[in-house]
């Protein structure tokens, strides 16, 4: 089990859930602050089998707009095992 801690542009935030969702991907929006001007970004939480990452991956680069800034990226992803999950 891993768990993708993606950092996102606020503006990509309802096309990456969407785009997560339609592929059967279980998602949390956590609303964040950080970077350059304070901008505003959206960190996701996204819980998913080792298996899928490259595939999470690829939802997250195509669902996100590209940036006509210099050095700016479409997303920062975190990916962490998971040592253990259970749902209460």
């Amino acid at each position: 089990m891993k768990l993708m801690l993606a950092i996102i542009a606020d503006q990509d935030t309802e096309a990456v859930i969407s785009s997560l969702i339609e592929n059967k991907f279980r998602v949390t929006k956590v609303a964040s602050t950080g970077g350059f001007l304070r901008k505003g970004n959206t960190t996701l939480l996204i819980g998913t089998e080792g298996k899928r990452v490259d595939e999470g991956l690829e939802i997250i680069r195509n669902a996100c707009a590209d940036s006509t800034e210099i050095g700016h990226h479409k997303a920062t992803v975190f990916i962490l095992n998971v040592g253990s999950f259970k749902q209460l």
